[in-house]
């Protein structure tokens, strides 16, 4: 058995604002390279991006890919952000 968590009501440190990467789920409908994984999710997060999906008419397993896309493109060196940007511009033209 893990010990029990005290809180306390100290200082925090420096806190800081991190950018909002997060794409709206309008913007997690297009088509890109894809590699078939097994995944296993939690049902809140499924049910929400199914019915994101529906109202876009897409597939929420578009919209998650696209999400995790949005994740690695705000993370990844200016080199490799670009190359994800160039192919994903490159599949919408598509």
């Amino acid at each position: 058995m893990s010990t029990r968590i005290k809180y306390t009501n100290e200082p925090m440190g420096e806190p800081r604002v991190i950018k909002d990467f997060l794409p709206s789920p309008s913007e997690l409908a297009f088509r890109d390279e894809d590699v078939k994984i097994t995944i296993t999710l939690s049902k809140k997060s499924v049910d929400f991006f199914k019915s994101e999906a529906a109202k876009a008419d897409t597939q929420y397993q578009r919209m998650i890919r696209r999400l995790l896309d949005a994740y690695v493109e705000a993370h990844a060196d200016d080199q490799s952000a670009r190359r994800i940007r160039s192919k994903a511009k490159a599949a919408r033209v598509a």
